[in-house]
């Protein structure tokens, strides 16, 4: 389903945007002449609906957003609008239109890093709403048994990325796992 969706999202660009826009981005994706976020999820939802996977393929993000947080905005660096800077609350009203619109299922690093209050505002805010996605904590947690009790303590995510790489040695990321953590699902990578 994922290399048929991925052939098909290439027409889909080369029909919009011509074939010079189906080059490959530095980890291998599509990068498309697009300036907002709804206009690559757009673009997903075609390839997908082509594919002939609708309502079998759902979306996972992963928008870094410690990557773009300065001076307290969220900077989109989108050049051709105004409001390119977003505030916490902001960029939590972004998300919440994109999960209401998109089959978007998980939703990793949708804040900077040590920006616990936007954390667990938008799960407060998605406590008992149906259709929110699993919030994954992955720079906020970074597999740091001190960061994963503080998320779990603030309500911050209920999603953990577990990396043994990113933590340094394997006896450390096996105590960031056996936390008694019941609320959070474990997500496992190398």
């Amino acid at each position: 389903m994922g290399a048929e969706t991925y052939h098909s999202l290439k027409k889909v660009i080369t029909e919009k945007f011509g074939p010079s826009a189906t080059g490959i981005g530095d980890e291998g994706g599509f990068a498309p002449p697009i300036s907002q976020p709804h206009e690559a999820l757009d673009l997903l939802v075609e390839a997908v609906k082509k594919a002939g996977y609708t309502g079998k393929i759902m979306f996972a993000m992963d928008p870094a957003s410690s990557e773009f947080f300065r001076e307290g905005l969220y900077d989109l660096g989108i050049k051709d609008k105004v409001s390119a800077k977003l505030t916490k609350d902001g960029l939590g009203d972004l998300y919440r239109g994109l999960i209401e619109k998109y089959p978007i299922v998980l939703l990793e690093d949708p804040f900077a890093e040590d920006d616990w209050e936007s954390w667990a505002k938008f799960m407060e805010m998605g406590k008992g709403v149906e259709g929110i996605p699993e919030i994954v904590g992955d720079d906020l947690t970074v597999t740091n048994v001190e960061r994963v009790k503080e998320a779990k303590e603030k309500g911050a995510c209920n999603g953990l990325l577990l990396k043994i790489n990113q933590i340094g040695t394997i006896s450390e990321a096996i105590a960031a796992y056996v936390l008694p953590l019941p609320s959070l699902t474990l997500l496992i990578t190398c």
